[in-house]
């Protein structure tokens, strides 16, 4: 009997140790699991952060590409061109593309003097200046100013807004 006490004595100590063990173990799993709980919903507060700087740097974008292109044709212009070899014509058939669509109505009110900027500019090139692609980029870059002037004159000292934004042409003829 002696030594089933002692076999039951030695075995109590070993089930409490299991279960102290056990116990220790599930604490260590549960602090383990809290912290991983805890760095996940700090990195979740962190990637809502960036997605609210995300989403209020879109309306900016969205503002400014929220509108559709907005382009007017003008009526064809037909000028006479400085002469290097006797008479010389330009035909050209213009649109322009604008920053807003009451652009488009401002560019209507103005219409006879831009009409009349736009033939004084395009009579006093040569020919040969209109030519080459890059000829055409710079009467193209010329015209748009000259437009963007007329529409909305720049007060002393400071640059004009640009309602227009490009100058396009849709026919180009020199006979």
């Amino acid at each position: 009997m002696a030594k089933t006490e002692a076999k039951a004595a030695e075995a109590a100590p070993k089930k409490s140790n299991a279960k102290l063990l056990i116990i220790l173990l599930s604490v260590i799993l549960l602090v383990v699991l809290a912290g991983g709980a805890f760095l996940l919903l700090k990195q979740s507060d962190h990637a809502d952060e960036d997605e609210d700087v995300v989403q209020q740097e879109k309306p900016k974008k969205k503002k400014k590409e929220a509108h559709a292109p907005v382009f007017q044709a003008l009526e064809t212009f037909t000028v006479n061109l400085v002469p290097e070899q006797g008479d010389q014509y330009l035909q050209v058939g213009i649109s322009v593309e604008l920053e807003d669509v009451t652009d488009g109505e401002k560019l209507k009110v103005f219409m006879p003097k831009l009409r009349n900027q736009i033939t004084l500019l395009l009579s006093s090139k040569k020919a040969s200046e209109l030519t080459s692609k890059e000829g055409k980029e710079k009467l193209a870059e010329e015209l748009r100013e000259t437009i963007n002037v007329t529409l909305d004159p720049p007060p002393k000292g400071k640059k004009a807004e640009s309602p227009v934004k490009e100058v396009l042409f849709t026919s180009f003829i020199i006979q």
